[in-house]
């Protein structure tokens, strides 16, 4: 299903995305119990999803794939881009944003693990050094390195390396095959503890990557 809200004209963005986001949640919320898979273009859908994942009961750890760290805040980013901040808000930053209108609370950052982050800026390296995220790559990442308690996957197909998706938005340089994100995300899945896929799909509009391209997932999530 495709998840609509009206968007109030005069409202600050984080009024905007709240708006659309509650419902979202909503939909994640109701759904807790069957495979719940969410596609967007900007991987911010994520605090929906974990927002709706914890109006459910549920408490996630988080599992991050992305070639960056989205972990930057509105002090230390260049660009302004709002996708870069994400992981950084679901970890407590600045919870009046839009945090405290979705109810969403905290995901210690023991509880959270970022896959490959090949690209950072200096500020999220320096936040990463001192933070309890751990950084894994693609492939080392197995039950061992897997936080405790039910997951929610994050896969911004980024992550991947460019040479195998042309038109990607931020492509960056090297990472992992589609086939090595895919069977990390299969060891994932195969712990049966995820209770929801966010794809973050970031590609410009005219990219015939955009419909083509998605990594294999097992019957139930398609």
């Amino acid at each position: 299903m495709t998840v609509e809200a009206p968007l109030p004209a005069d409202g600050s963005v984080w009024e905007r995305l709240a708006v659309l986001y509650d419902r979202v949640a909503s939909v994640v919320a109701s759904s807790v119990g069957t495979p719940v898979l969410v596609g967007s273009g900007d991987c911010t859908t994520s605090l929906a999803t974990v927002a709706g994942l914890q109006r459910a009961g549920v408490s996630p750890s988080i599992v991050w794939f992305d070639a960056h760290g989205d972990v930057q805040t509105l002090e230390t980013t260049t660009s302004g881009y709002l996708g870069g901040m994400p992981l950084r808000m679901l970890t407590g930053y600045r919870p009046e944003l839009i945090a405290r209108r979705l109810g969403l609370a905290p995901v210690p950052e023991d509880h959270v693990v970022l896959v490959d982050a090949r690209d950072l800026d200096p500020p999220e390296r320096e936040y990463l050094e001192s933070s309890a995220v751990r950084q894994v790559p693609v492939s080392a990442l197995d039950a061992s390195t897997l936080p405790d308690g039910p997951i929610y996957l994050h896969v911004d197909l980024d992550v991947v390396n460019p040479a195998e998706l042309p038109g990607l938005l931020f492509p960056a340089p090297g990472g992992p095959s589609l086939a090595d994100v895919t069977a990390a995300m299969g060891r994932v899945l195969d712990t049966g503890r995820v209770l929801a896929v966010g794809l973050g799909c970031t590609w410009h509009d005219d990219s015939a990557a955009a419909t083509t391209v998605r990594p294999s997932l097992p019957p139930g999530w398609e």
